[in-house]
């Protein structure tokens, strides 16, 4: 597919080459699973990987005699989301070598700087889709008007489309992000704290996902992706322009109220709305989990999740009051050495400091006297 320009060519299967072709060998990958959605053979197979798969027809309820399609999760949706994991490597190599690698041969980064605008200018694109995404499913379900939405009919075993696909991309997106630690050659001090939120991403969603409480799990990634938008928005306008620092305050202040909704909502859900329905024994075949257990256990990840949150928030706040405190110290100390200079300068010219005095500049200066 030619998606990066190569200047010298590396042994075949070494690392360098696989690094600068991890795009094209992709595409070729995910090129064969579609090519045997044309085969007889192979569809049953390729289908599995391609498409959404255990859908349900149901009868539409009141007058319309229409039927329409839901969904639920199996194990065919690890295939599913292998086979998107591969589409998202692709975008990720599209949007870095058309847009960000571009950007940043103009802008003439340092190093940190580079690695931070390549992440920044990654996540904005995913949180913008996926916010537009998920608050337009939230929109046309209807989930978002009413909080009792959340938990009411538990549980949520079946899914429209938009949902459950929602659901697959997330993870794939997600599940991409390990591989490319290795493609974007990521420096050694930014892979562990990168393993860690794409870690807590995984959790949560598969989480989520796979306790029947999508819609729950929609409406704060919604919140929470709106808040990180931002947030990676102002650090793009920021490494743009250093003096663009409006962005964070207004992050600063929506981060915290997303952690109170978060823990709001959370506490409302699992506290009050699961707990005092009617329904409350595990039933694997029905996909109910609604037990004591199972709901302590989602509510003390959900508030421990939060406080690293507001933790790491904490330490990043106060870094950068230091920095700007040095900042100012250093403003400072330039201003009141330029005003001493200028006060040094105003005295020599008036005389001042030991140079030429009032008096020797008037006097003239005693000649010699020639000997006979």
């Amino acid at each position: 597919m030619g998606l990066r320009k190569k200047n010298k060519t590396p042994p075949v299967f070494s690392h360098e080459f696989i690094i600068q072709n991890h795009a094209d060998i992709v595409s070729c990958v995910a090129m064969v699973f579609l090519l045997g959605l044309m085969f007889e053979v192979t569809a049953k197979i390729a289908v599995s990987f391609v498409t959404l798969q255990y859908n349900v027809t149901l009868p539409e309820t009141g007058e319309k005699v229409d039927q329409f399609i839901l969904y639920h999760y199996g194990f065919k949706d690890l295939a599913t989301v292998f086979f998107y994991m591969l589409v998202a490597i692709i975008l990720h190599a599209i949007l870095q070598e058309y847009v960000l690698d571009k950007i940043n041969r103009r802008m003439h980064f340092s190093k940190t700087k580079h690695s931070k605008f390549n992440e920044s200018g990654q996540l904005s694109a995913f949180y913008l889709a996926s916010f537009v995404w998920g608050a337009f499913i939230l929109a046309s379900e209807n989930y978002a008007s009413n909080p009792t939405h959340l938990w009411e009919s538990y549980p949520h075993t079946l899914m429209p489309f938009q949902m459950k696909f929602f659901y697959i991309a997330q993870l794939a997106y997600w599940f991409h992000a390990l591989p490319e630690l290795y493609f974007q050659k990521t420096r050694k001090e930014d892979i562990p704290r990168q393993l860690v939120y794409t870690s807590l991403y995984v959790f949560h969603i598969a989480g989520a996902y796979l306790l029947n409480l999508n819609r729950f799990g929609l409406v704060l990634l919604v919140l929470h992706y709106f808040v990180e938008l931002l947030f990676h928005v102002s650090r793009l306008l920021y490494f743009s322009n250093e003096k663009n620092e409006r962005g964070f305050t207004l992050w600063a202040f929506l981060f915290v109220v997303a952690r109170l909704l978060t823990l709001s909502l959370s506490v409302l859900t699992f506290g009050f709305g699961l707990a005092g329905a009617q329904n409350q024994s595990l039933d694997l075949t029905a996909g109910n989990f609604n037990i004591l257990a199972v709901r302590i256990s989602a509510l003390a990840a959900i508030c421990l999740t939060q406080a690293y949150m507001m933790w790491k928030f904490i330490n990043f706040q106060l870094k950068r009051w230091k920095e700007h405190a040095q900042i100012q110290a250093v403003k400072k100390k330039a201003t009141n050495t330029k005003s001493k200079a200028a006060k040094k300068g105003e005295n020599k010219a008036n005389g001042v400091n030991g140079t030429v005095s009032f008096e020797d500049r008037d006097s003239p200066r005693a000649k010699k006297v020639k000997s006979s």
